[in-house]
């Protein structure tokens, strides 16, 4: 049942995501500065690398946190909700903002990047403790 928590956990951040930046997508878009076709879309954006990639993230941070919440005894969704966004508020963020800062980014890109990881994470938080 745990492996099946965090998948889930894993596949309702990665969906949050998706319509975080699909409603962020031309203010991300002009602060991250990726290259854009003619059709003004990410040049990457066929590319499957990318969301693999995501997923696959998503679904080791989901493991961890399932991990941490074992551990301290989290089982309640309040309580996986809110440790889920102490996570990425209070550890997935300030990181962000770190290597962003020292790339010279736009703070737009931390705000819309930090937002997902705190949000997302509190979405992975409540998903582990429903299930």
């Amino acid at each position: 049942m745990e492996i099946l928590s965090v998948i889930a956990a894993a596949a309702a951040s990665y969906v949050f995501g998706a319509i975080w930046y699909m409603s962020l997508a031309k203010p991300w878009m002009t602060a991250s500065g990726v290259k854009l076709g003619e059709d003004g879309q990410p040049e990457n954006r066929s590319n499957p690398v990318p969301y693999i990639v995501s997923f696959v993230c998503a679904i080791i941070v989901a493991g961890m946190m399932r991990h941490i919440f074992t551990l301290s005894g989290i089982d309640m969704l309040g309580e996986g909700l809110v440790a889920g966004l102490g996570i990425g508020l209070f550890l997935a963020t300030p990181w962000i903002a770190t290597n962003y800062t020292f790339a010279g980014r736009p703070k737009a890109l931390i705000v819309i990047d930090g937002g997902y990881a705190t949000i997302g994470c509190a979405v992975m938080g409540a998903v582990l403790t429903l299930l």
